[in-house]
């Protein structure tokens, strides 16, 4: 899905003006890319926000009109403020449609974890993302991990991730995507340890500490 979106050239530099633009709801930003120079734009928060809410997310493609000149663009790199999460710059990069670009797209978990959950254990994602290249209409909304497989001590790597016709990655096959992690319950349940006991144990560990702590107090 094309989206159009119209920025205005000549803002000044410097952080006086980007932050009164954006108290004027707009946001400072710049595009670049296919050997031309870069310039310095200014877009509508709205019009902005309304492109990143999209199905397609960061990698929406979006129909740039520059001064009356228009581009195909992603963008490319979103600045936000490290507390209020509002966003502070925009970057944009022009993309030919008929050549590969380097985007990030977001993994996915589907199914159950059955297995793992199974034996109280952990369904871990170290890697949410991975860097695919693909030609701009070829850029998948998202990408799927099934963990109906998952157990204690297995992973799903990059390698059984299925790219689309027209997607490659160059990151490393055997890098973990998702795995299924122990933990001590998961020891408790292997060694013949029964869930009421987990359970008993559990509720009971708090009042212990209680226990423990009075018991130290009357020593005192």
């Amino acid at each position: 899905m094309d989206l159009t979106l119209t920025a205005e050239t000549g803002r000044h530099a410097g952080s006086r003006s980007s932050s009164r633009l954006r108290a004027e709801g707009k946001v400072p930003g710049v595009v670049y890319g296919l050997g031309r120079d870069s310039v310095a734009v200014t877009v509508p928060w709205s019009d902005l926000r309304r492109a990143l809410t999209t199905e397609a997310g960061m990698n929406a493609l979006i129909d740039l009109d520059v001064d009356g000149q228009r581009d195909l663009a992603i963008v490319k790199d979103l600045q936000r403020h490290p507390v209020k999460r509002t966003v502070l710059h925009v970057d944009f990069l022009r993309v030919d449609p008929d050549a590969p670009v380097a985007v990030d797209v977001p993994i996915v978990l589907t199914g159950e974890a059955s297995k793992v959950e199974g034996r109280r254990g952990i369904v871990d994602q170290p890697l949410k993302t991975l860097a695919v290249k693909a030609k701009p209409a070829d850029i998948p909304t998202q990408l799927e991990a099934a963990v109906d497989d998952l157990d204690i001590g297995t992973s799903i790597t990059v390698a059984d991730i299925a790219l689309p016709a027209g997607v490659t990655t160059d990151v490393d096959p055997e890098t973990q995507v998702v795995l299924g992690v122990s933990t001590r319950f998961t020891v408790q349940l292997d060694h013949g340890v029964a869930d009421a006991d987990l359970e008993v144990e559990g509720a009971g560990g708090g009042e212990a500490a209680e226990a423990e702590t009075a018991s130290e107090a009357d020593a005192e």
